[in-house]
């Protein structure tokens, strides 16, 4: 199974929207394997957006997301991340399409709610950024033979 980053930005976490977007996941069939309500430092935000470094919003993006409470978790599924992504929308609210995270529950680009991975390779990275292997559960769902053949 794959696995997949998902946080909460603090926009979102401030506006009590966590149980919602865990909602969403779990009834996609998603499993919440890892999760904690953490404030990131705004060096731990760096290495995280480093491949946004050159990029002109790249320093507010980091002081931004290390200003307050940031609910980091861990999905697994078939296909998590790119599924993932499409159920967030697109990183500008305006273009993201109704029924997705950001096309139901933001309108700005610089509180778009939350982050997901965009690449299994990076899924892989910022998992071990922000969660120690041991911190991870590995448990049978109940579920899952109704989900996928």
């Amino acid at each position: 199974m794959e696995r997949t980053f998902i946080a909460v930005k603090p926009d979102g976490v401030q506006r009590g929207l966590c149980g919602e977007i865990i909602k969403r996941f779990e009834r996609r069939g998603f499993r919440l394997v890892a999760a904690k309500l953490m404030r990131a430092s705004e060096e731990h935000m760096k290495t995280h957006y480093a491949d946004l470094k050159a990029a002109p919003f790249y320093a507010g993006l980091c002081q931004y997301m290390s200003s307050g409470p940031v609910f980091a978790m861990v999905w697994e599924g078939r296909r998590v991340v790119k599924l993932a992504r499409m159920m967030l929308g697109e990183t500008d609210p305006a273009e993201s399409k109704p029924g997705s995270v950001r096309g139901d529950l933001c309108v700005d680009i610089g509180r778009n709610v939350i982050h997901g991975s965009d690449t299994v390779e990076n899924a892989k990275r910022e998992i071990q950024l922000w969660f120690k292997a041991d911190e991870m559960l590995d448990y049978a769902s109940c579920a899952q033979a109704w989900l996928s053949e």
